[in-house]
């Protein structure tokens, strides 16, 4: 494990190298919505990510957000997303991330969430305390909760639910002390630091679950889907993170 760490610390530099000269750049202001220079980074950052890790581990699968599935039936499959949160990323704000992930025989075993704009990076091995590092500060480490009526809740959007979903998630939304809106992958840090207790989310594809799993579960907490089953590849997408795992019981009935 400690190999394959330090490759996706390295990935996420490379990464990083690329995303960070257009953060809040000329470039991407005068776009003006347009998202061509964000895809151009999405993918960029993509082939960085993708060489490196080939070079070293010429035997693992691969799948990535822009250029789709290399072996995916290895072993050793990493999943990953260089430009997590694009809305964010272009309208400047520092919630996006580069999410690298690493699944053995179809289960998530390391997740780094890196942050390039923020010089923050959370790094979730199997087996192993939550590893985070940052300017800013926090403890990596998720906080006791027990009540949803005592816990922040955090959804990226309530686009993301589909009609049937909607309704399900409101009665969740009505039971938490507070929800905020926003955050992308950037929340999923920030519950790992103790800062959110619940995350409901839906429509998430592999690239932007796999990664985090480890790094929720390293700090303490855990990541379903809404009935409290695992995680699949082939899954609706529906995930709920909870930093208090006391809250899972009542968080599923809410979103039955």
């Amino acid at each position: 494990m400690r190999d394959m760490i330090a490759a996706a610390e390295a990935a996420a530099e490379a990464a990083g190298a690329v995303i960070r000269p257009l953060f809040r750049s000329a470039l991407l202001v005068e776009a003006k919505g347009d998202a061509s220079p964000v895809t151009e980074a999405d993918k960029a950052a993509e082939r960085q990510i993708r060489a490196l890790l080939a070079e070293r581990f010429p035997d693992h699968g691969l799948i990535g957000e822009e250029y789709g599935a290399e072996r995916a039936d290895a072993e050793w499959v990493w999943v990953i997303d260089p430009i997590d949160g694009t809305r964010a990323f272009v309208t400047g704000r520092p919630v996006f991330g580069s999410l690298i992930g690493l699944m053995h025989r179809g289960r998530p075993v390391l997740g780094l969430i890196d942050q390039p704009a923020t010089g923050e990076r959370w790094i979730g091995a199997a087996g192993q305390p939550l590893m985070f590092r940052g300017p800013m500060g926090g403890n990596p480490r998720t906080r006791s909760c027990a009540r949803l009526a005592e816990a922040e809740l955090s959804c990226t959007s309530p686009d993301m639910f589909t009609e049937s979903e909607a309704p399900r998630f409101a009665r969740l939304r009505a039971a938490a002390r507070r929800v905020t809106w926003g955050g992308d992958c950037y929340a999923y840090g920030l519950l790992a630091l103790g800062l959110i207790d619940v995350i409901v989310e839906s429509d998430l594809k592999p690239w932007d679950w796999v990664a985090l799993q480890p790094v929720i579960e390293a700090a303490g907490g855990s990541m379903t889907d809404w009935s409290g089953q695992p995680l699949r590849l082939d899954g609706p997408g529906q995930a709920l993170a909870l930093g208090d795992r006391a809250l899972l019981d009542e968080a599923v009935r809410l979103l039955g």
